[in-house]
């Protein structure tokens, strides 16, 4: 006893240094290899039980606990039989001794350890280990106790970690479900029994205005008055053990309905109890009563109440989680969403007392457990936080930071864990994605009349993310909706009749809700500056998202959609068309004479709707092409008609450069109403390309008005004197009207010819790169693409021609005056100068060349025609420019555009010139610099060329086959040894993407298939060609397993998978015989090794499709000589894992026993890790 008391103190000792903030990681690495070493030494368990019941040091204590941890789950087969009894005899007493004195974390950890003895030994060694945890929670003194114990066992024997077999697995999953019914008896015991218990002392309390809430839509979602009565029933108000009882019952609950499969073991009784407490979440009244006198222990006791509240939700929620649904328990499932739906009436019920955005806000408290003191701090510095975040956002208005400031005392929000109403949200996701087709049948439920509560829920939801969560909702309803009506068109009309009102009222509101007219005081509260992963800011996702449920129920209610947004939209563009009348001219330019500061608020509220209506309408456009075109034309007319007249107005008047008032609010509020109109005109362009088609027919002038007005509209804003937002927006509706809508008279228009000089004319000044390459490519695309419904004669290629060769030659002007003997020579102009052009050039003609890629011939003919020189050029300076990365990055960039678009009209002899060139420069020496000196750049350089490598050996066809063997040969003996062995997956991906096409595209290259043997299966095998560098192909995926990256790894086995299917890869006779089960037997020890756990799924097919070529051989010879291979396994485990391993030949079954055999390796290499030699004393 000595020993232990002076180890004791040595170990406290070291803890102590070890925590302490002077001790160096020197002296830290020194104690946690000593503490390591002492815990491996035998019977180091016997002091750590002496030091768990003689300490009172926390780090002590859970050091010893860690020591039984490592003991049971990683040593526990090599401990004597004696000794395991003795610690499953000591560590439960313990517990029971100290479970009220040791801390939570402590006690926590210790039925933990317990419960892994019992993962290891129960029922056979460990035979009262359950019933010892049923006998804890029927003795009131130990009930919550057994219930943290049940609580972890449901945890870690459920759904255990790897480090068990699978049998055993099954049997402990086997065993718990033989006491489910049990456990859930129990558990619906305590939990009634505490509320019938303070039930009745809590008596009966004098009417209240809101204690007989069971008006006609309760009956409707509640079969009988009496369960509506049951549930109305005061709620009591419960002390803290109990309190703490129930919390721990509702938990257990919670994980144990995260696996035990739906059955009649859930009982009425349980589900009318567990919304029992689901009622202390929406009670305010009684939380109020449990906070009386302010005092901070009732304040607590409140949190627990909601507490209750919230677990009772998630227990909820892991039964409406479930989509497999037996048959016999749909009427509980009904019963459940009657109750449910019951909550959510009376969350939403407004009375005098409350409206029902200040109960959700009320309800919207986050629950806290157990308050640390760093915790508390947190919660006290968050409302601080939260305030000079908003007060740092300048466009902030004041009413802003007065709302902050009467908030300040609910600015705890942030930091605190899960609120009820989060928890009823997820309920109604649920309720709406997983059973609302099965519940909608039920004449019982009421859906119209469910739609009325969520509707109530939705608008007066106190948090911005929870009105998303909301209309996420909805969103999912409407899809529910559209898909059923597609399904059952016959019944169209009646289910859009039954569900018509509550569409109107959800578009009405949700559209008053994007507007400052209605909903100013929440919408200045978003933040429209910070973008989020999206990259769009808070503002921007709220309008998303409202827009989209806008659109959903356009497509249902098309009529009805149009009537309501258009008059609002109405109304706001005559304030905007009406600001003419107040414009001034001033000293400097024009002044818009508004200035009172009322007249500007309103001014700025009606622009910032008008931005979002317009976004709106652009939304819907989709809704009147198509089908429709003919059905809505006049409603769309009218939209573009009047969305051309404003673009005009905008345009025509310079609202953009006008001085106002409030410049940092009511400029960029102008800049954007005008941008939106013109993006809203630009999502018409597929309508206006079908009305061209018409037009073409009707010979109507009303079309060509049109879209010379828009022109009008457009080419005013193409300038450097434009503000960029408006100008890229300019920029892509012209692109649409050329690329989408393409009249055939646009190029004769003449504010597009202004357009054309301008951007020809070598003296004016260049737009910004993204709007110089918009613009460039407008022009192309009206000059190059074929306009609808005309005749090649009426298409006037001859000009067109001519047209497009002039814009190219005045676009490349500079970049064809580089010539490379100048480039050799000493250069005249400074190198940064000459990559400015380049850069300049090659971004705008890669764009022309991809945007006509996908189109006719004559088009691309003509595109080629007019690029050819440039092209050469590059050609010409791309040697000059080799050792540049960057510059030879942006020539290759253009290469590879023009290999993928326009390599016929390039002509084989330049294109063989082109890849000649290429395979010349790049040699080893330039492509280990590239990789390896350069970065980044050099990488994509390599990768570029690659690219283009790929496109060449997909070309069908033999004009290209010639360069197979040097493309092979580069890859393979070229870049391939540079980047095998690096860990970084630059260029890999590209690599194997290249030997992959090779393979895919080039069959015949390695495999002569003739007629004959095609025809008869029993023929000789394929002839077999250039067997060296099929096979250096093959050890080159086969290498590729075993790195570490594993988006190269899910790639490469895509592609084997992909030749498999198509060419049969596996069945070859050099694979199956030579490389076959070197494949399988590497994919077998990624997932023994757990490199690549992500993939476990597509490995395990992977090695039923190679197996499955020879299945005999597979379990004949590969998995015993797989087995023989194992080390860390004896020959008995080497023989039960063959065993175990059945000779299915199904899918499924053979990728169960793979995933069996892999898992049960791993266990037994973990029961066979031995005890490292020698002792170590403290």
């Amino acid at each position: 006893m000595a020993s232990e008391e002076t180890s004791l103190r040595a170990l406290e000792s070291l803890m102590t240094e070890f925590f302490h903030d002077c001790t160096t990681n020197e002296r830290k690495r020194e104690i946690e290899e000593l503490l390591n070493n002492f815990a491996q030494q035998v019977g180091a368990w016997r002091f750590c039980l002496y030091f768990l019941s003689s300490t009172r040091n926390d780090y002590v204590m859970m050091y010893s606990l860690t020591v039984f941890e490592n003991l049971i789950n990683k040593m526990w087969l090599g401990v004597p039989s004696q000794d395991k009894m003795e610690i499953r005899g000591c560590l439960p007493k313990l517990l029971l001794a100290h479970h009220k004195t040791f801390p939570s974390f402590v006690r926590n950890k210790l039925c933990k350890v317990i419960v892994d003895i019992g993962r290891q030994d129960w029922p056979m060694f460990y035979h009262d280990f359950f019933t010892n945890i049923l006998q804890l929670i029927q003795s009131p003194v130990t009930t919550p106790l057994g219930l943290i114990m049940l609580k972890t066992t449901s945890e870690e024997l459920a759904c255990p970690r790897e480090d068990l077999s699978v049998a055993r697995k099954e049997e402990l999953r086997k065993l718990l479900l033989d006491q489910v019914q049990t456990v859930l008896g129990l558990l619906t015991g305590i939990l009634e029994s505490v509320w019938d218990k303070h039930s009745v002392t809590a008596a009966t309390p004098p009417p209240s205005p809101t204690s007989g809430e069971s008006g006609d839509l309760l009956s409707n979602l509640l079969q009988s008055p009496s369960s509506a009565k049951l549930l109305n029933q005061p709620i009591p108000i419960l002390d803290v053990e109990s309190e703490y009882i129930c919390s721990l019952a509702l938990e257990c609950l919670a994980h144990l309905f995260s696996w035990i499969p739906l059955s009649a073991s859930i009982t009425p009784s349980l589900l009318t109890t567990i919304f029992h407490f689901a009622r202390f979440g929406c009670d305010i009244r009684a939380r109020k009563m449990a906070s009386v006198n302010g005092s901070s222990q009732n304040c607590v006791l409140g949190q627990e109440r909601g507490r209750l509240g919230v677990l009772a939700m998630s227990c909820i929620n892991e039964l409406m989680s479930k989509n497999c649904v037996p048959m016999e328990f749909e009427e509980y499932l009904l019963r459940m969403f009657q109750q449910t739906f019951y909550l959510l009436q009376k969350i939403t019920k407004d009375n005098n007392a409350h409206t029902v955005k200040s109960r959700l806000e009320e309800l919207d408290e986050r629950i806290l457990g157990s308050w640390t003191g760093t915790e508390r701090s947190e919660v006290v510095q968050e409302p601080r936080l939260l305030l000079m975040r908003s007060q740092g956002q300048e466009r902030r208005s004041v009413e802003l930071r007065g709302a902050w400031k009467q908030k300040g005392g609910n600015g705890m929000k942030g930091c605190l864990t899960c609120s009820y109403i989060e928890k009823f949200t997820d309920f109604l996701r649920l309720f709406v994605s997983v059973h609302l087709r099965r519940i909608e049948s039920y004449s019982q439920f009421p859906v119209v009349e469910f739609l009325t509560l969520l509707f109530k829920y939705t608008f007066h939801q106190p948090t911005h993310e929870g009105y998303f969560s909301c209309l996420d909702i909805w969103t999912l309803f409407l899809d529910y909706l559209t898909s059923k009506i597609k399904s059952r068109l016959g019944d169209k009309e009646a289910v859009l009749n039954r569900y018509e009102d509550a569409l109107v009222l959800l578009l009405t509101e949700v559209l008053n809700r994007i507007q400052f007219r209605y909903n100013q005081a929440q919408l200045e509260e978003l933040d429209d500056e910070t973008l989020d992963d999206d990259q769009q800011t808070e503002w921007q996702r709220y309008l998303r998202q409202s827009l989209e449920v806008v659109a959903k129920v356009m497509e249902l209610l098309p009529t009805h959609a149009f009537s309501t947004l258009f008059p609002v939209l109405q109304d706001n563009l005559d304030v905007y068309l009406g600001l003419q009348q107040f414009i001034v001219t001033s000293g400097s330019g024009h002044r818009l004479n508004i200035t009172a500061e009322n007249d500007c608020r309103r001014l700025h509220c009606s622009l910032r709707d008008l931005s979002s209506l317009l976004q709106a309408v652009g939304r819907l456009a989709e809704y009147f092409t198509g089908d429709m075109f003919a059905a809505r034309f006049n409603d769309a007319l009218t939209v573009v008609e009047r969305l051309v007249k404003v673009t005009l107005y905008g345009s025509q008047i310079k609202l953009y450069n006008i001085e106002t008032a409030v410049p940092s609010v009511l400029k960029p509020d102008l800049i954007d109403v005008h941008a939106q109109s013109l993006a809203a005109l630009q999502a018409y362009s597929h309508w206006l390309a079908q009305y061209c088609s018409e037009a073409h027919r009707q010979n109507t002038q009303q079309f060509v008005t049109l879209i010379s007005t828009t022109m009008d509209a457009v080419t005013p804003l193409i300038s450097t004197k434009v503000q960029d937002k408006l100008l890229l927006s300019a920029c892509h509706l012209l692109v649409s009207l050329a690329t989408t809508v393409r009249p055939i008279f646009l190029i004769s228009i003449p504010s597009v010819q202004k357009v054309f000089n301008r951007i020809t004319d070598a003296s004016a000044q260049r737009l910004v790169d993204k709007a110089q390459v918009l613009v460039c490519r407008a022009l192309s695309n009206i000059l190059l693409l074929p306009c609808a419904n005309l005749s090649e004669s009426e298409q006037q290629w001859p000009m067109r021609s001519v047209n497009h060769a002039n814009l190219i030659f005045a676009l490349s002007r500079d970049y064809r005056n580089l010539k490379p003997s100048a480039v050799a020579a000493q250069r005249k102009m400074p190198l940064d100068d000459t990559k400015v052009i380049i850069h300049q050039t090659l971004s705008v003609l890669e764009d022309i060349v991809e945007s006509v890629s996908g189109e006719s011939t004559k088009s691309r003919q003509i595109c080629y025609q007019s690029l050819q020189e440039s092209v050469q050029v590059s050609l010409a300076l791309f040697p000059a420019y080799i050792h540049q990365s960057d510059v030879t990055d942006e020539m290759l960039s253009f290469f590879l555009t023009l290999f993928r678009g326009l390599r016929v009209q390039m002509g084989v002899p330049f294109t063989e010139q082109i890849i000649q060139t290429f395979l010349n420069m790049f040699t080893r020496e330039q492509l280990a610099e590239s990789i390896l000196h350069e970065g980044s750049t050099g990488c994509r350089v390599v990768e570029k060329f690659l690219k283009i490598l790929q496109v060449v050996v997909q070309e069908p066809g033999q004009v290209f086959k010639p360069f197979l063997p040097s493309i092979i040969s580069l890859s393979m003996e070229q870049v391939y040894p540079i980047i095998a062995e690096r860990p970084s997956p630059d260029v890999k991906a590209e690599l194997f993407e290249l030997l992959f096409r090779i393979l895919h595209h080039n069959w015949r290259y390695f495999f002569k298939s003739t007629v004959l043997a095609s025809v008869q299966r029993g023929a000789a095998e394929e002839q077999m060609e250039n067997e060296p560098q099929f096979s250096a192909i093959m050890q080159a995926f086969g290498q590729s397993f075993l790195q570490p990256d594993i988006h190269l790894f899910k790639q490469n086995l895509f592609y084997l998978e992909t030749l498999n299917t198509k060419q049969k890869l596996y069945h070859k006779k050099i694979f199956r015989t030579t490389m076959l089960f070197q494949f399988v037997n590497v994919l077998l020890q990624v997932l023994v090794h757990k490199s690549h756990d992500l993939l476990q799924e597509e490995i395990g097919i992977a090695i039923y499709n190679m197996a499955s070529v020879d299945f005999d051989g597979f379990f004949a010879a590969f998995l015993p000589e797989f087995l023989t291979g194992c080390d860390g396994v004896d020959a008995n485990q080497k023989n039960v894992l063959g065993r175990n391993f059945k000779m299915d030949r199904d899918l499924p079954s053979f990728t169960q026993n793979v995933h069996r055999l892999v898992n049960d390796l791993q266990y037994y290499r973990l029961c066979n890790d031995s005890l490292p030699p020698g002792t170590v004393k403290l």
